[in-house]
C-alpha cells in the first residue's frame, strides 16, 4: 500500500518527512498526489509525536513542479464548461475557493497552513502550484543552490490563478519583486530567491536535507503548545490592528504559564541552568482559590502594581 501512494511520510525523532514522490510527472499535484499529502497533513496535526515537518520532493529536478487535476475521460466538454459556470455560484458544501476542506478550513486541502512549524527543502523547480505550496504550508525555507529554480506560471498560462499564490507572494517580498515576478513570469534561482528573502538558505544540494533536520531537530525541542500557539498568532493575527493582536499574543501567554507544565519548566531549567525538558503536558484543572480578606486582597493588588512593566 505504501508504494501506490505519491507521497512517502515517515516520522524520525520527532521530525515528520514528507516527500512527493512522482518524479515521472515532475513532483505535480495531480489527484491522488493532492489527496495522499490532505491526508498526511491531517495526521499530522493530529499527531502529539510530530513537533516539526520537513517538505521536500524526491530527486534534484523538481520540488513540485504545478498542478494537474484532470477530469475524468468521460466528461464532455459541455458538461466540463457547465460545472466551472455552476461552480461560481453554487460551489460545493465542504470546499473553499473550489478545493476540498483539509486540514486547514481556511485554505483548503491543497495549501494548508497547520500550526506546526514545516521547513521546505527546496530540491529543484517550483513551478506554479509548487511555488504556492511553498508560500503556504512551510515557515522555513532551504533550497538547493544547484537545481532549486521558481517560476510563478500565472500570466503566461493567461490567468491569474485560483491557488492562493498572487495573494500571498505580495505579502511575503517586497511590492517591486512582487511585481517582477507576477507580470514577467520569468523563472528565478535559489540566490536571487534569497536575495528577495523568499527564501532563508541556499544550501549545497547534497546537503540540503541534513540542513533541515538540523533546523527541524532544534525547533522540535521547544515547548510544542508554545510553538504550535506562536505560529497560529503569527499567521491568524498579522492583519488586524497591532494593539489587538498584541492582547491576543498576552492571552496566549497568559494560557501557556497557567495552563501549560512547560511555563514552569522553562523557568525551572532556567534557575537551575539546566536544559529544559519540554512535553507539552496541559495541567489538570484543580481547585478554585480560596477567598481573601479585604487585608490579603489589598496585599495581592499592591503586589500587582509593583509588578507592572
Amino acid at each position: 500500500e505504501k508504494s501506490k501512494m505519491a507521497v512517502d511520510y515517515i516520522r524520525r525523532d520527532g521530525i515528520g518527512y514528507v516527500t512527493i514522490n512522482n518524479p515521472s510527472k515532475a513532483n505535480i499535484l495531480d489527484r491522488q498526489t493532492s489527496n495522499d499529502i490532505s491526508e498526511i497533513w491531517k495526521d499530522i496535526w493530529e499527531d502529539p509525536d510530530v513537533r516539526a515537518v520537513i517538505l521536500t520532493g524526491t530527486g534534484d529536478r523538481h520540488f513540485c513542479a504545478g498542478h494537474n487535476l484532470d477530469s475524468r475521460p468521460d466528461i464532455t466538454p459541455e458538461e466540463r464548461e457547465r460545472i466551472r459556470a455552476e461552480n461560481i455560484f453554487w460551489p460545493l458544501a465542504g470546499t473553499v475557493n473550489g478545493a476540498r476542506i483539509g486540514a486547514d478550513g481556511r485554505l483548503g486541502d491543497h495549501y494548508p497552513q497547520i500550526w506546526k512549524p514545516v521547513i521546505g527543502a527546496i530540491n529543484g523547480w517550483a513551478a506554479g502550484a509548487g511555488f504556492y505550496l511553498m508560500l503556504t504550508s512551510t515557515d522555513i525555507r532551504l533550497a538547493s543552490l544547484e537545481n532549486a529554480r521558481f517560476k510563478f506560471a500565472l500570466l503566461t498560462q493567461g490567468w491569474v490563478g485560483s491557488g492562493p499564490g498572487a495573494t500571498y507572494l505580495t505579502r511575503q517580498v517586497s511590492h517591486a519583486d512582487a511585481m517582477k515576478i507576477l507580470l514577467t513570469d520569468e523563472p528565478f534561482d535559489a540566490p536571487e530567491a534569497l536575495r528577495m528573502n523568499l527564501i532563508n538558505e541556499v544550501v549545497p544540494h547534497e546537503d540540503l536535507i541534513k540542513r533541515a533536520e538540523e533546523i527541524a531537530s532544534g525547533i522540535a525541542k521547544m515547548p510544542p503548545l508554545a510553538v504550535r500557539m506562536l505560529k497560529e498568532f503569527v499567521i491568524r493575527f498579522k492583519d488586524i490592528p497591532i494593539t489587538e493582536a498584541w492582547r491576543v499574543q498576552t492571552l496566549m501567554n497568559a494560557l501557556l504559564t497557567q495552563l501549560s507544565a512547560d511555563g514552569e519548566e522553562g523557568r525551572r531549567a532556567f534557575l537551575e541552568k539546566r536544559p529544559p525538558e519540554f512535553t507539552g503536558s496541559i495541567l489538570q484543572k484543580g481547585d478554585p482559590y480560596e477567598s481573601l480578606t479585604d487585608e490579603e486582597r489589598a496585599r495581592l493588588d499592591e503586589i500587582r502594581r509593583e509588578q507592572l512593566g
